[in-house]
């Protein structure tokens, strides 16, 4: 790989400095300083907004009648300035303050990024929560634990019809509901097109002067595993001190025009956080993609990717593999995607190397060059960017080094080693949540992330860390073997690949590890049976075993002892529950969550009573 050309990108940090402690404990920081960075967000967007105001801040597809899109409809950095003054005056009259912040019930839209400048000039905190709380939940278990959380003044929401059932369920009626599309019966709101039409004053430059770098901007939940959802306070010190160590690791950022063409949900800290904001600090522009990387919208975002050039380009790894099977036979999808990108970034799960491979043989046969793959550790808590690749020669699981300002605490558990946080761009705590907030910090003030990892090479500290899976996740057989979940599940994604989206490691306390995997929809031509065939059928399909049956053999050839020696696999034909916690916004899923809502299917298969269940021949 060494030898492969790449367009040119310049990677910002590529040396660190490692420090000795007791007890095996370093500290690593990156040797490039952090420049000063912006008191507030809001600072950034009327910078833009007086010296590019014409300039595209967000676009989206309009709605056609028929429900699909069609042409972009466009949103200057002036025009969005002047409307979130408004907004921001609507919210000042109401008396709203972090007691009572707004929350957001939408997908990306251009409403939702207006309600959320509003927000910030107003100095009121502002909360995207995910759509598939009131969308998708049956119960609404975690939209009420929102409103009881946050006791919000406001609640925004796109439309009427829906997330009014939801709002009906989960909000007071003592909270003021705002609507951009229809009115919900025997519910009292207000037409978004009001607020827009508030007439602004002097107070809103006040509420913005008001405002500074411990000002909490927004709260993001957490996706949670067994637990509820824990309410992170982002403060203006952490998004702006985020957005320039991005910067300061990936100057690409920086270079003009920055072109995003974006799905990745707002109510994520990698959608809303680094993307949105990457956008607005930099004086950038974000279509939203309305697609999304499922059978049924993957297709729009191939749409967008082959109208609109974006200049850097993220998604998660399901999105990448949809992209490398597209870009295969889609000559325009090939050209338009790779005319100007000069980095790809993927985060929320591992990348196979094959769909990077096949990423890489496209892009060298259309413009006879490699895009760098990158990728970094982050969480919510850590704004989220921290760690970022130094070179183009990644491959999958690499980490790097950390970002300019932060410092990582290396900490030796077991035979792992968590990687710790302490820097600008951590989190304060978790709203109205002291006992978990003390659980988070060590007694040296670092963010216990729960991330393990391992130098690329050990002999090179410059190369930085690749991932070693998650501490919390790994356990041990009834022998005492210990059981490394990450690299295994990246063993096993690379082997089934592309028929394998992610895989959930079993055998905590028995004799033998155990793999369940969740199939991609690639998995249907396999089958060969017919497109509407129930999944549970093209599982069992003869062609569709046969593969698995493969793979799990060539596991077992290469499994060096049982805590990598997969012994039984079953594929799973129902997915990943949003309700149980069981796959993220950014589509990753969850370890525990899993083990913890399948336990019976988890005794099945170690049993040998699971159906299909596949063991090494």
């Amino acid at each position: 790989m060494s030898a492969a050309t790449f367009r040119p990108m310049t990677f910002g940090v590529t040396r660190a400095t490692l420090r000795e402690s007791h007890n095996g404990v370093r500290y690593m920081v990156a040797d490039t300083p952090l420049p000063a960075y912006a008191q507030r967000m809001t600072d950034r967007l009327l910078h833009w907004a007086q010296t590019e105001p014409d300039l595209t801040l967000f676009a989206r597809r309009r709605k056609n009648a028929d429900g699909s899109r069609g042409d972009w409809q466009h949103l200057s950095y002036g025009q969005a300035y002047a409307s979130a003054r408004r907004i921001a005056q609507a919210l000042i009259d109401r008396g709203l303050n972090e007691q009572h912040p707004v929350v957001i019930l939408s997908e990306n839209d251009l409403e939702h990024a207006l309600m959320a400048l509003g927000c910030m000039m107003a100095g009121v905190p502002y909360c995207p929560a995910s759509p598939a709380y009131s969308t998708i939940s049956q119960d609404y278990d975690k939209l009420r634990h929102i409103m009881s959380t946050l006791t919000p003044g406001l609640v925004f929401a796109a439309d009427a019809a829906r997330y009014g059932k939801a709002i009906q369920a989960a909000v007071g009626h003592d909270v003021a509901v705002i609507l951009n599309e229809g009115t919900i019966e025997g519910r009292a709101s207000t037409s978004f097109a009001d607020l827009l039409a508030t007439a602004d004053t002097a107070a809103v430059d006040a509420a913005m002067a008001a405002t500074g770098p411990d000002t909490i901007v927004k709260f993001l939940f957490t996706s949670g595993s067994t637990k509820m959802p824990k309410a992170v306070i982002n403060t203006q010190r952490l998004w702006c001190a985020n957005q320039q160590q991005m910067i300061a690791s990936m100057p690409v950022l920086a270079e003009r025009p920055l072109v995003l063409v974006d799905w990745l949900p707002w109510n994520h800290t990698f959608g809303g956080n680094h993307n949105f904001g990457m956008t607005i600090y930099n004086g950038g522009t974000l279509y939203i993609d309305d697609g999304k990387p499922t059978p049924a919208l993957i297709g729009e975002t191939l749409r967008n990717l082959r109208e609109i050039a974006p200049s850097v380009y993220f998604n998660v790894p399901t999105g990448f593999e949809a992209i490398a099977n597209a870009m295969k036979t889609d000559d325009a999808l090939r050209k338009n995607l790779l005319s100007r990108v000069k980095m790809f970034f993927y985060a929320g799960a591992a990348l196979a190397q094959p769909i990077w491979d096949s990423l890489y043989e496209s892009q060298e046969r259309e413009v006879g060059e490699r895009i760098a793959m990158t990728t970094g550790l982050g969480m919510t808590e850590s704004g989220p960017f921290a760690i970022f690749v130094t070179s183009p020669h990644s491959r999958a699981g690499d980490l790097g080094l950390p970002t300019a300002g932060m410092e990582l605490k290396l900490v030796p558990n077991g035979d792992k080693v968590e990687v710790r946080y302490k820097g600008p761009n951590v989190t304060p705590g978790y709203w109205r949540a002291p006992q978990e907030t003390a659980e988070a910090f060590d007694e040296e003030g670092f963010l216990c992330t729960g991330d393990a990892v391992k130098w690329i090479d050990e002999n090179d500290i410059h190369q930085g860390l690749k991932f070693d899976g998650r501490i919390a996740e790994d356990f041990k057989l009834a022998t005492g073997t210990f059981v490394s979940v990450g690299p295994l599940r990246a063993k096993i994604i690379a082997a089934g690949a592309p028929y394998v989206q992610d895989v959930v490691i079993t055998g905590l306390n028995l004799h033998e590890v155990g793999a369940m995997v969740f199939p991609t929809a690639a998995v249907r031509g396999l089958s060969g049976l017919a497109a509407d065939a129930p999944l549970a059928d093209v599982l069992a399909s003869t062609p569709v075993q046969t593969h698995f049956q493969h793979v799990v053999n060539t596991l077992a050839k290469t499994a060096t002892g049982s805590a990598n020696r997969v012994a039984r696999l079953v594929l799973l034909s129902e997915p990943p529950s949003i309700d149980k916690g069981e796959v993220t916004d950014k589509g990753s899923i969850n370890q525990r969550a899993v083990l913890k809502h399948r336990d019976a299917l988890v005794q099945a298969l170690h049993a040998g009573t699971a159906p299909h269940t596949l063991t090494p021949q």
